[in-house]
């Protein structure tokens, strides 16, 4: 981990909760956030994630998620602006992301962070806009 700051998509926050490949590193940067680096969420990809984990396991685990990463001094939750909203809709519109993928590579662009992901449509995308990425999908051959 190179970077001091991270923007987390929806792919690593259920990596996380649900113990995939990737959670480890998931968990070290915000681990290692409460002391040196700064980790963000768009309340986009917050969103995403709660409407995940409410179709897979139901109201009660996905208000105690929201609860839990309101409550994380190690994550910052990023709030809309017109300006973000401009900049998603600018991103998504180049085509290849869903609307709420474009939200993460608009945040990492604004705070100058790397996005963490093992989503290939958002490091495709990122890698296009010059955005940093912290890859925890499977190895892929580029």
């Amino acid at each position: 981990m190179t970077h001091e700051i991270y923007v987390l998509d929806t792919y690593a926050l259920l990596a996380l909760l649900e113990d995939e490949p990737g959670a480890q590193t998931v968990a070290a940067i915000l681990a290692a956030s409460k002391d040196r680096q700064r980790v963000f969420i768009s309340i986009i990809n917050l969103g995403e994630t709660y409407y995940i984990l409410l179709r897979r396991k139901g109201q009660d685990a996905a208000d105690e998620f929201a609860h839990e990463a309101f409550a994380d001094e190690a994550l910052t939750v990023v709030d809309l602006t017109w300006e973000r909203v401009r900049k998603a809709a600018e991103i998504k519109s180049k085509g290849g992301l869903s609307y709420a993928d474009s939200f993460v590579l608009a945040l990492a662009a604004e705070v100058q962070g790397s996005v963490v992901t093992g989503d290939p449509e958002i490091k495709t995308a990122a890698e296009r806009l010059g955005i940093s990425v912290t890859w925890i999908g499977p190895n892929r051959s580029s």
